[in-house]
């Protein structure tokens, strides 16, 4: 039997009627009573992803993306967590923006309110599945998800188990739905499906968001691909650099918020690029230096090959980093700012007056003055887990928790007036 995506929508269009009616604390219970359920069944998560672990490596995957698909016990231990902290999370819904009385006696109300149903169009990390589902059922939405084939038998696995969760606290199960059929036909459907979609978020590769932002006519926002740079000053503690861009670079190579693009002042290169380089050699990092790093550092001090105009703007998403020599802090915002994916970028830096001219001067949504890149997430920005990474400006940028999944309304109160 085909996939129905329409009765997929309309049943979620009245979930998000009734969970509008929910109270914080009823939301809570469920959230907790997910966030036990994954714990009580991780053996099952666990041997479903499995298989998905299997055919990937069969595939050819590689080793970077294979992690981002990855669960253990550890893993789903935190997307519990995660689940938990939403939970302990104050509940935007019916918070009062603004107020204000009109001459005419007419008293407004400006308050928060659910978006009604949200699309999420994600790949390979199946844990996405849980923080979707806490952030959007907290702030009384709905959500249908589509996540690659890459991943089904680990995301068919955990929404079944939060929908039963769902169900063992007296709420209707059609608040989180997953569409199983992973084909692109299907996947375009829910793109145009605005007849009971809201909002549509897509969370992957470059190919999967601009297919997204150039075929939905459900209103979109865009959460980037991470071309993160991180800019070594002049006056930069190198020891410091050198941990900062260790950690962005190797921490976890398959995610948005790795450090692609590493830049250094010309007068603190030849000294820090092969202590840099070094480092990076450690965990088999590929250097592709333009031209400038290799007449100011010798041959015998760092091992890099040329780079080409494309290295300077590509996320990698494994262990290849581009290099590039800058003459000062307004060359390092200007190549930023012309290769840029708008996600995260760094300086580091001693300069105080540099760093502020960096934090003001870049245009990406989050900006970070000595610390690694690897922060941009919702969990670590205290939002308990995050619905996706914005790179665009409207309606929402940067990491978006529970507030950046509200819309707002207006309340007016009157005692007869008319318009005359």
């Amino acid at each position: 039997m085909a996939f129905d995506i329409n009765e997929t929508g309309r049943a979620a269009k009245d979930a998000a009627f009734s969970l509008q009616a929910l109270s914080c604390d009823e939301k809570n219970k469920a959230l907790c009573a997910v966030a036990d359920a994954l714990i009580k069944n991780s053996a099952l998560i666990i041997s479903e992803n499995a298989k998905d672990v299997a055919a990937a490596k069969e595939k050819g995957t590689s080793p970077a993306l294979i992690d981002r698909l990855c669960l253990d016990e550890k893993r789903i231990g935190d997307m519990a967590v995660g689940v938990r902290q939403v939970a302990g999370l104050s509940d935007p819904i019916g918070e009062l923006i603004d107020k204000w009385e009109r001459p005419n006696g007419l008293r407004i109300e400006k308050i928060k309110v659910p978006m009604g149903v949200i699309g999420i169009i994600y790949e390979s990390r199946p844990n996405v599945t849980s923080d979707a589902f806490s952030l959007c059922f907290k702030t009384g939405n709905a959500v249908i998800l589509r996540g690659g084939s890459d991943a089904i038998n680990s995301n068919t696995a955990i929404v079944k188990i939060i929908r039963e969760a769902l169900e063992s606290v007296d709420i209707t199960p059609d608040a989180v739905s997953l569409i199983t059929d992973t084909s692109r036909d299907v996947a375009n459907e829910m793109m145009r499906l605005d007849k009971y979609i809201d909002l549509l978020i897509p969370r992957g590769g470059a190919g999967l968001i601009r297919n997204v932002v150039e075929n939905a006519t459900v209103p979109v926002i865009e959460t980037g691909t991470g071309n993160c740079h991180i800019f070594v000053d002049e006056s930069a503690d190198i020891d410091m650099a050198i941990d900062i861009i260790f950690n962005a670079k190797t921490q976890r190579m398959g995610v948005c918020n790795a450090c692609e693009s590493l830049l250094v002042h010309e007068k603190i290169a030849e000294k820090a690029i092969p202590a840099i380089c070094k480092s990076l050699k450690t965990k088999d990092i590929e250097i592709r230096a333009g031209q400038k790093a290799f007449t100011l550092v010798p041959d015998s001090a760092a091992d890099m090959i040329p780079a080409t105009e494309e290295d300077y703007g590509t996320e990698f998403l494994g262990p290849v980093i581009s290099l590039q020599i800058v003459s000062d802090v307004d060359e390092a915002i200007a190549h930023i700012n012309r290769y840029t994916t708008h996600h995260s970028e760094a300086i580091i830096t001693k300069d105080a007056a540099n760093a502020e001219k960096f934090l003001n001067g870049v245009d990406s949504a989050c900006v970070y003055f000595n610390a690694s890149t690897r922060f941009t997430d919702g969990f670590e920005f205290g939002f308990g887990a995050e619905i996706g990474i914005s790179t665009q400006k409207l309606h929402a940028r940067g990491p978006m928790g529970l507030n950046e999944l509200t819309s707002y309304k207006y309340k007016i109160y009157g005692d007869g007036q008319v318009r005359g």
